[in-house]
């Protein structure tokens, strides 16, 4: 009788947290919203992806605070700005005693667990369950670390391998009477854009539109456009990133590798089984008869980097879609689709080919816009989308909130909730921050900070004292720095006042050359 009455007494609990949305967030590395067909892309095809649009929210307008790959899965973590969270750069160690999203959904009876790329230098803190890659991880073999501290290699690729695990913690290590978060984060496309056999396979011969500026001159642009490091033509190798063996460029004094270099191409063939490495080795070896044959040098020779980088970046993103596909099957199978909440996402924008660039870093909307689909059926309306602008300080808010749960003052963002199911809503963000801080250490990209408003943009590299400013509605693809037209001498000045006042917003008060 004791039991029995137990068993009342505890069925509405049970009742509460089975109602509470299942939260699977996924969040590839680079993944630019010009690659998703979703977004109108004419560069990949990515139905599974799509497939979260069709059935769910998809946002125009969603940006992050600090364009790059470690601060950004800090800010997922916390919801607050780099400075606040303490993770500005790739380098730093990701303070795990902080209050944290996974930590929160615990304390509300949330199963929580991570799979994938995690790249903060620190052990996972406020997870039931993680399997993390070392650093940036391995395209080929790759290896994860487990819980226990036991680092061990896998066969396969990483987004199948990664996948697979997700999966496996899906339907055999989770606790099915509790809601979970997953938070499941792929090593692709990030750099050195290395694709599975199939798809290298199936994207050899393809051929991709050029973006309209892939050949324009940026030497005139100011300091920062002039100390970048990230121009296809100049600092994309041949050998590391395109995968052209060392020993059709030895001769061409213009193209020789480095040791280092051909170190680190023997080293990512090596990982590959040699049954498939002698197949993938030929595939690429037409890209090293080109240039034997053709000895290209300037554009000749960019035009052809080019089309190597996007058949390779844009291969690595379609493993992402069919492991998208399968989350989604796994989701339909066992009944789960209903009452899980699907993300996709990727940790910020990159370059592809605009500017003759690749990466991102910059404030520039190419690497600070990044995508954002949602789908929670009987929730947000299927085939919706949104323009308004949000930002990744707002993501765990928006968790916390669609469970339930009270969100702490510590959090920057906002809830995206009143967004996602349509509720009327004064909406009460006008302007976006950013901060990047990372320089010498890859792509010499200066340290900058500004804000966005839906029509205009403030940029201030502060080491150099430099300033931009671009007005999006005629400028979308920030071409033409405004900070001498006379015209715009309002509009500067309201700009400015608007990056003091999120400064002040976001309590961020480190010295910044003029902003002091």
């Amino acid at each position: 009788m004791k039991k029995y009455l137990l068993l009342i007494w505890l069925l509405p609990i049970i009742v509460t947290a089975q109602q509470k949305p299942n939260i699977i967030y996924i969040m590839s590395d680079d993944h630019d919203a010009n690659a998703i067909s979703a977004y109108g892309s004419q560069l990949l095809a990515t139905p599974h992806i799509d497939r979260l649009a069709k059935e769910g929210m998809l946002f125009k307008q969603a940006f992050v605070g600090n364009s790059i790959c470690g601060p950004a899965r800090a800010t997922l973590l916390t919801g607050q700005h780099s400075h606040k969270n303490g993770m500005k750069d790739n380098r730093t160690r990701f303070d795990g005693t902080q209050i944290t999203l996974p930590k929160l959904l615990q304390q509300y009876g949330y199963q929580t667990a991570i799979v994938g790329k995690w790249h903060l230098h620190t052990y996972p803190t406020g997870f039931d369950y993680w399997k993390i890659l070392p650093g940036q991880g391995l395209y080929y073999q790759p290896r994860l670390i487990s819980m226990t501290g036991d680092t061990n290699t896998y066969a396969g690729y990483a987004t199948e391998v990664i996948t697979k695990e997700a999966i496996d913690w899906l339907d055999k290590k989770r606790d099915d009477t509790k809601p979970f978060l997953l938070l499941l984060h792929h090593k692709a496309p990030h750099r050195y854009f290395f694709p599975s056999p199939k798809n290298i396979e199936a994207f050899r011969d393809k051929i991709f539109p050029e973006p309209a500026t892939l050949y324009a001159d940026t030497t005139g642009k100011g300091t920062a456009w002039k100390l970048q490091t990230m121009n296809i033509l100049h600092d994309m190798k041949l050998s590391s990133d395109l995968k052209v063996d060392p020993a059709y460029l030895m001769d061409i004094p213009w193209m020789k590798p480095d040791s280092a270099e051909i170190a680190y191409y023997n080293s990512i063939f090596n990982r590959i089984p040699v049954t498939e490495r002698e197949k993938i080795k030929k595939i690429y070896s037409i890209r090293g008869e080109i240039l034997q044959q053709q000895k290209p040098k300037g554009n000749d020779l960019l035009k052809l980097k080019y089309q190597w980088y996007m058949q390779d970046y844009l291969a690595s993103a379609a493993s992402v879609d069919e492991s998208v596909g399968e989350i989604l099957n796994y989701l339909d199978s066992t009944g789960l689709a209903n009452n899980t909440m699907v993300v996709y996402t990727s940790d910020q924008g990159f370059y592809l080919g605009q500017n003759g660039w690749f990466d991102k870093r910059w404030m520039y909307d190419v690497s600070m816009r990044t995508p954002l689909i949602i789908r929670w059926p009987g929730k947000i309306k299927a085939g919706s989308s949104n323009h308004t602008m949000v930002q990744n300080i707002d993501y765990a808010p928006t968790f916390l909130d669609m469970a339930g749960i009270p969100v702490p003052a510590s959090m920057q963002g906002l809830s995206l909730q009143p967004l996602l199911i349509q509720q009327k809503t004064t909406w009460n963000r006008k302007s976006l921050y950013y901060h990047f801080y990372e320089y010498k250490a890859d792509h010499t990209v200066l340290q900058h900070l500004g804000v966005r408003t839906e029509r205009y943009k403030l940029i201030y590299f502060y080491t150099v004292n430099e300033w931009q400013l671009f007005d999006l509605l005629k400028d979308p693809s920030e071409q033409h720095n405004l900070i001498q037209n006379k015209a715009y001498s309002g509009i500067l000045a309201d700009m400015k006042k608007e990056l003091l006042r999120l400064r002040d917003q976001y309590d961020d008060h480190e010295v910044a050359g003029e902003l002091k």
